[in-house]
């Protein structure tokens, strides 16, 4: 005998097919494709790529030459290079400076500093990120680069190009002075990217209000062992000590270019560092 089955139960297997098809269709197109492979990305890198351990030991050392090449263009030129804090300063109280005082473009020399520093950060960023930002031949390049342009602006000061002699300089329309101020400016830049590179974001090489702040409100301040506080601090006395040797340097040649040989030396030192370094190889991904 024929029994008569509801037509809605034989259509309950299709359509419960026909969800799961609809369904795994779904969550086949929501799926997000593969990443692509650019020529910063580690995983497209093979075994080659090295990470380099103990970055902190030579990101620390740069602190004193910030220090040693701030204070020695100040005196100069009444500007920074690194410290774009208060080259703001003197950039917005430019326009209330009386003409007649000893500096009165002293604010365009800023505006260049901070033009330049932001063109280099954006340039070093860049080329960390294409060639991979732990990769030796990144981090070498990068303190090569800021190596030259350090020797480049102080050769300047030394065939006479720019006046060097801190006891003359008195002409504040001196454009030549210019030329150092973004060279110096342009590669201190290289610096705080490369801190950001390597993950030591707690040492930022040129911002001290944020470093101090961070050091005092830190909830492990007075613990035996913490690492970042300890970096922090590291990082304050090595720039103070780098003014401190700046202004001695500078008080007792009246030179401007030997305080620059000097941090140019002692980048050079850093990028031999980066290059003997022993390296530990990463696989692929």
């Amino acid at each position: 005998m024929l029994s008569l089955q509801d037509p809605e139960k034989n259509l309950e297997p299709s359509a419960t097919q026909e969800g799961n098809a609809n369904t795994r269709c779904a969550e086949e197109t929501t799926k997000s494709p593969p990443a692509e492979k650019t020529p910063g990305n580690s995983s497209s890198k093979e075994s080659h790529i090295r990470a380099l351990p103990k970055q902190d030991d030579r990101i620390l050392s740069p602190m004193d030459i910030n220090g040693l090449v701030d204070s020695t263009i100040y005196n100069a030129f009444g500007t920074f290079v690194s410290m774009q804090t208060g080259n703001t300063i003197f950039l917005g109280l430019g326009g209330a400076t009386p003409q007649d005082t000893s500096k009165p473009y002293g604010w365009a020399k800023s505006l260049v500093s901070i033009a330049c520093f932001c063109l280099g950060c954006l340039m070093f960023s860049h080329i960390t990120r294409f060639f991979g930002k732990l990769r030796r031949i990144t981090i070498v390049g990068s303190f090569l680069s800021q190596t030259l342009i350090i020797f480049v602006a102080t050769a300047l000061v030394q065939g006479g190009r720019v006046n060097g002699n801190l006891e003359t300089i008195i002409d504040d329309i001196d454009w030549w002075a210019v030329l150092p101020i973004a060279l110096l400016s342009f590669q201190s830049a290289g610096q705080i990217v490369g801190s950001r590179a390597v993950n030591l974001s707690e040492i930022p090489t040129v911002v001290l209000t944020s470093m101090l702040h961070d050091i005092f409100t830190d909830q492990k301040l007075v613990a035996k062992d913490n690492v970042k506080r300890n970096r922090r601090v590291l990082a304050f006395f090595a720039i103070l000590i780098g003014a401190i040797c700046g202004g001695f340097i500078g008080e007792g040649t009246d030179q401007m270019q030997i305080p620059l040989w000097i941090a140019g030396g002692l980048k050079l030192a850093i990028t031999l560092a980066w290059t003997l370094w022993p390296e530990k190889q990463t696989s692929a991904v």
